[in-house]
């Protein structure tokens, strides 16, 4: 079996799983599942790099192999699958799909230009990254949740309205120059706290 298989790409993996489940939903108009599994991946992805930290001894090959599959994954998890849910949720005109288009490049030019940087910089050192250039992909699985309840306590029109904004903003924001501080953990807890309110809120649990 082609590839390197261990446990640091299992959290990777559940990501995937997620957010494909999440698709499966969309397309049935069961948003509110939806959203929850986004929070999910994104959860997951954050947990990925610190669970594959703890491996010292993987080779050059591993540590390639896990960045590349980390990015693929997240082309579907953080670039389609948001797209695909925006575009049922009213993103459907000529003009909410060029917003969408360029979403989805953006994206995909963001993770490519990350896996040459990261190769590179792991290569001239072994620090932890401490800045991100441009918004990370993973911050759709925070702002669409937010948008998503605000949007649901509006008329429609304006939900939506909500929704272009959302998707036109963060895509464009996956590509401009500027340094986004990585999160401690303590942030990082700050942020799960929040997501998991926002969809626990969103689904009447709370």
């Amino acid at each position: 079996m082609i590839g390197f298989y261990d446990y640091t790409i299992v959290t990777t993996f559940l990501s995937l799983f997620s957010s494909m489940l999440g698709i499966f939903l969309t397309s049935q108009s069961n948003y509110k599942y939806a959203i929850l599994c986004l929070a999910l991946s994104g959860f997951c992805d954050m947990l990925d790099g610190k669970i594959a930290r703890t491996k010292k001894n993987r080779s050059d090959e591993q540590k390639s192999f896990g960045i590349q599959l980390d990015s693929l994954c997240d082309i579907v998890c953080f670039g389609v699958f948001p797209a695909y849910f925006a575009y049922r949720n009213g993103m459907d005109r000529i003009f909410g799909i060029v917003i969408l288009l360029f979403y989805v490049m953006n994206g995909v030019i963001r993770l490519a230009y990350y896996n040459v940087m990261e190769e590179k910089r792991q290569k001239e050192t072994t620090e932890n990254r401490k800045f991100y250039s441009g918004l990370p992909i993973t911050s759709i699985s925070i702002a669409l949740p937010i948008f998503y309840l605000i949007g649901s306590q509006l008329e429609h029109k304006f939900y939506v309205l909500l929704i272009h904004i959302c998707m036109t903003v963060v895509g464009t924001l996956f590509v401009v120059d500027f340094k986004v501080k990585k999160p401690n953990n303590a942030q990082l807890a700050v942020i799960v706290i929040v997501v998991a309110l926002v969809v626990l809120s969103m689904l009447k649990l709370i």
